[in-house]
């Protein structure tokens, strides 16, 4: 451990950690393992977790959904978290949060931001004044000087991860950096995504199969997600529409009912869109309440079909068989259950998601 960026002696003295990250839920699907296995490695530390809001804003009219972000729900249901900062989503609040960060007094504050991590260099330094920081470093162009100083306040610098395997997963990534932070080793079996869903929440995936009629079925039950959080990403609802017709028209799939994922922001659409085909045995879902409704329902399931987000990864952690739609850009981010995922590509580098057309899901099928 004496080449690891936090020193061996100071890891041992201290008392916390903050780490600063900012998350999806993909990321955080796999990033879960390291954080766990840090705190075992650890058992005198207590680890805390600043999740920065990159939407922040000024416009309070985004704050009840900024508020609201799911990952907030899994972080909080986490045992090796002692504390967890969420509430960076307003100017103001992000203030706050530094402000009361401060007052903890870090010894050591990682940031394993990739986005403009010279702001997340400031912000660690921010944080504790006389601590450790560890933070991600880009390269500095002769334009950026104002760069070159905020990463003069790192004490040690995340070295960039190479390999020359072209089917390295993200994973991979994550292991490096915590092999790189504190000498920590986690093996590829020890990677595999998972997620402790409480038992109200699967009582509430049964309950709601009660109501839809879909507890007595006698066919599959097909948990289909066309969203993502950018439109590249995206499947059309039309496309949806169209494979489950095409697949009620199969045989062997003809009693199949159907589970339609909507984003909450997105529901009323896919209500009016999909309602226009009037589809049998067909149901729209949206996770409004707490964020383990979504993979209770997944587990529900017999076959999940997913565009690129979180769902796919998930699919994987309740380990229901996927058929993942993804663009040919960042095959890291692949379903890492790979004997439980097929994954199809767009045909083009440039192209979106919404390429992959219902023929090739139904050759997957």
């Amino acid at each position: 451990m004496q080449n690891c960026l936090i020193p061996a002696d100071l890891l041992k003295k201290s008392d916390k950690i903050l780490f600063i990250a900012h998350l999806a839920l993909g990321d955080f699907t796999y990033l879960q393992n390291f954080f766990k296995a840090f705190a075992a490695q650890n058992p005198h530390l207590k680890v805390h977790l600043w999740v920065d809001e990159v939407r922040r804003t000024a416009d309070a009219s985004q704050w009840p959904h900024l508020k609201k972000y799911s990952l907030y729900d899994w972080t909080a249901a986490c045992p090796f978290f002692d504390k967890v900062y969420t509430r960076t989503y307003s100017p103001e609040l992000y203030r706050a949060s530094i402000a009361e960060a401060r007052g903890e007094h870090y010894p050591i504050v990682v940031s394993l931001a990739t986005l403009r991590p010279h702001l997340y260099a400031g912000l660690a330094r921010e944080i504790s004044p006389e601590g450790w920081v560890v933070g991600m470093r880009k390269k500095v162009s002769l334009f950026q000087p104002h760069h070159l100083l905020a990463y003069r306040q790192l004490d040690a610098e995340m070295p960039s991860y190479r390999s020359n395997d072209p089917e390295h997963h993200i994973s991979d990534v994550y292991a490096f950096w915590f092999r790189q932070l504190s000498g920590l080793e986690v093996k590829d079996e020890a990677r595999f995504p998972f997620v402790d869903i409480p038992l109200q929440w699967h009582q509430y995936a049964q309950e709601q199969l009660v109501r839809w009629q879909f507890a007595a079925r006698s066919g599959k039950l097909v948990f289909i997600n066309p969203y993502a959080k950018t439109r590249k990403r995206c499947w059309t609802l039309e496309q949806v529409a169209a494979l489950i017709q095409a697949m009620q028209a199969r045989e062997g799939w003809q009693d199949a009912c159907f589970i339609v994922n909507a984003v909450p922001q997105e529901l009323a659409n896919a209500r009016e869109v999909i309602g226009r085909y009037q589809l049998q045995r067909t149901q729209l879902f949206s996770a409004e309440e707490n964020f383990f409704q979504l993979p209770a329902m997944l587990a529900e399931c017999d076959l999940i079909i997913s565009v690129e987000t979180a769902v796919m990864h998930l699919a994987n952690a309740v380990r229901v068989p996927v058929i993942a739609l993804m663009r040919q850009k960042n095959p890291e981010w692949v379903p890492v259950d790979r004997a439980n995922s097929v994954v199809i590509t767009a045909p083009g580098r440039r192209d979106w998601v919404k390429a992959v057309s219902v023929e090739q899901v139904m050759k997957a099928i």
